[in-house]
């Protein structure tokens, strides 16, 4: 059975939270949604996600002004529900706005906003702000938050590194410093360094929580030991609710899934459901994608409708993930139907979401409806993005209307000027084999320019080019120096395509 995006999302579950939320001791508080949701001044906080120049300290001079209380226990609250919304910039401005009005910042504070300053300004910062605190100030949190950061950033070495000061300091007393580094092994491809990890554990008598088994079966699953998952389930549901919810049997169902081994993942999606019902929408979300991945569109149907009776309204990621599922199951009416009752009552308009129909509608070479629903979308705020623009590229080129998919490439090069765009690998071969097959040097060579604008030149670009002379006879004596000059490197292959050329 081949992995789907959203199975390969499902089976990373417990390995992509790891990297990004470990480390913060602080963020393991929990408030109620509503206690912080209804507070009028975090209403306020939250509006700003929609203003190009909103400020957080504009915000709460004015509330100040007013002559309205703020308590700090409160903006702490502000500021988890901002990074639990990747609000993380304005997060960081009200751990700004905190110390310029002489706040006192506890270690959990310096831990959380080492963190912020990390994923707003990057890592050189990060450390700059660590090192920049005091001696007490450097404590487990602190140095944890660091080594999360290093461990997003796939530095192995700093990691490393901290993680023996981190011993030396005995500073690594639970789960999740170990998380980190287990997160850490998976980011750079090196699962078979996981399982140590958890025997090192063992032997300092250090519990495992969910994260740990969540991205411990990750890491047998990526090295195909399936019986040593089925070991690792029995314990855990030997320690029952205390690291046993509804996210372990997420990750079985999606290794199976993965697997093809349906009968197995159905059963793991079986004691999933269990659990429920769910007061999380993920829980939900999971369940219907992996029983896409089974194939079961019965049981994908009948999740959706216990996902709309548990909450009171239906979100846009909802909505994503119930018309990726009916698209992997070719349910096209369904599809459609579903995407109507989204259309009928969302309150913002998502292109991802149109995406999924019009990729239906091209797979049926429906061109006509799928450009209508662009130019709908687009009425209603959505524009096509550079999915979009991949999408309808990826059309015309399986059709060889090489002008048409170019059209299209050319508007995705022109907004890439403003925006961080890469084309995609398998698109860019496309266009450069077309060439190929056709001995057609002028096409190429301008394809090539194109791809200079949007610094997309790599010795694949040249082999095909190369290639491409060759099978319309012609040489160019200036390749070795165009190549030098563009900073590629050469290995026997291409050196045996550029004698021929040269």
């Amino acid at each position: 059975m081949a992995k789907s995006p959203a199975t390969t999302r499902a089976l990373l579950f417990g390995a992509r939270n790891l990297c990004t939320e470990v480390g913060v001791a602080a963020e393991t508080q929990k408030e109620p949604m509503s206690r912080t949701a209804d507070s009028p001044l975090y209403r306020r906080l939250s509006a700003l996600a929609a203003s190009k120049d909103g400020s957080v300290a504009k915000t709460m001079n004015k509330w100040l002004r007013e002559g309205k209380a703020i308590k700090k226990y409160e903006l702490e609250r502000y500021v988890r529900q901002l990074r639990k919304y990747k609000r993380f910039n304005h997060a960081l401005q009200l751990y700004e706005w905190m110390d310029s009005r002489g706040f006192n910042m506890s270690y959990s504070d310096y831990a959380v906003r080492l963190d912020l300053v990390y994923r707003c300004k990057g890592i050189t910062e990060a450390e700059e702000y660590f090192n920049a605190r005091s001696e007490p100030a450097k404590n487990n949190l602190t140095h944890g938050a660091l080594l999360n950061s290093y461990c997003m950033e796939k530095m192995s070495d700093k990691a490393l590194n901290l993680f023996a000061k981190m011993k030396e300091l005995n500073f690594v007393s639970s789960a999740l410093v170990y998380n980190n580094l287990m997160g850490l092994y998976m980011k750079v491809g090196q699962p078979e360094k996981v399982p140590p990890l958890m025997q090192e554990m063992t032997e300092q008598n250090i519990l495992p929580d969910v994260f740990t088994y969540n991205i411990l079966m990750n890491s047998y699953a990526s090295l195909k030991d399936f019986d040593a998952i089925e070991r690792i389930m029995k314990e855990i549901e030997t320690r029952g609710k205390a690291v046993c919810d509804w996210t372990i049997y997420s990750t079985l169902a999606a290794v199976y899934v993965t697997a093809g081994l349906s009968e197995k993942a159905e059963l793991a999606l079986q004691k999933l459901e269990s659990l429920g019902p769910f007061r999380d929408r993920m829980a939900y979300h999971f369940l219907i994608s992996l029983y896409a991945g089974t194939s079961n569109l019965e049981k994908v149907k009948a999740i959706w409708n216990s996902l709309q009776a548990a909450f009171p309204k239906t979100t846009n990621m909802s909505y994503l993930v119930i018309l990726q599922a009916l698209a992997r199951l070719d349910d096209f009416d369904g599809l459609k139907d579903c995407f109507e009752e989204w259309e009928s009552v969302c309150s913002s308009y998502d292109i991802r979401l149109v995406n999924v129909l019009i990729g239906a509608y091209l797979r049926r070479d429906m061109i006509e409806e799928a450009k209508l629903l662009i130019e709908r979308s687009s009425k209603r705020g959505a524009g096509a993005n550079f999915r979009t623009l991949e999408m309808f590229i990826e059309y015309y080129l399986e059709k060889r209307q090489i002008d048409l998919a170019m059209e299209y490439f050319n508007t995705a090069v022109s907004r890439g000027k403003q925006n961080v765009w890469q084309p995609n690998q398998q698109k860019v071969a496309g266009f450069l084999k077309y060439y190929e097959e056709e001995k057609d040097v002028d096409g190429a060579e301008e394809f090539y320019k194109k791809l200079k604008t949007v610094n997309y030149v790599n010795e694949e670009v040249y082999a095909y080019l190369l290639r491409t002379y060759i099978a319309a006879g012609k040489s160019n004596p200036l390749f070795r120096q165009q190549m030098k000059d563009d900073e590629i490197e050469t290995n026997s292959e291409t050196e045996k395509l550029l004698e021929r050329v040269c």
